[in-house]
């Protein structure tokens, strides 16, 4: 037995206050807890630029890669694209010249970035310790 009017029909109001509250110390509970992991700190010492270019004491060797991941040391392209053929490379140009080269780098902008990470790993099982990526300042380029 239903005793109310059906006409009248009570004004539903939802207090928003304590949902906001709950809601705010989620986001303090969520925020204290996190903690921040500080990963791959690696201790870095970034070398130092001037404008005008210096003299290197040997010629540096020369290691290109296109953008097809194809690699030339000194301008002679290499056999394959294996990590070993471009160790063995740069291990023959520094048995050439009996001294400790700096390596440098030219690849092209389009450059996939495995190749130019297999340069590198190469050039240091090679030992070479000095190495140097070749860019264009933004002025240059066409």
């Amino acid at each position: 037995m239903n005793l109310r009017p059906r006409g009248r029909e009570d004004d539903v109001d939802v207090n928003m206050a304590p949902f906001i509250d709950v809601v705010f110390l989620l986001l303090i509970f969520f925020m204290v807890t996190t903690t921040f992991l500080r990963e791959g700190n690696i201790e870095l010492t970034l070398p130092e630029a001037s404008p005008e270019p210096t003299q290197a004491e040997s010629p540096a060797l020369e290691l290109t890669v296109d953008a097809s991941g194809n690699y030339a040391l000194n301008g002679q392209a290499l056999a394959n694209r294996q990590p070993q053929t471009i160790r063995r490379a740069l291990e023959q140009a520094l048995a050439e010249t009996g001294a400790p080269q700096e390596l440098i780098i030219r690849a092209d902008a389009n450059t996939p970035h495995q190749a130019v990470v297999t340069a590198m790993d190469a050039a240091g099982q090679a030992g070479i310790q000095k190495l140097g990526i070749a860019t264009i300042p933004h002025e240059q380029e066409p």
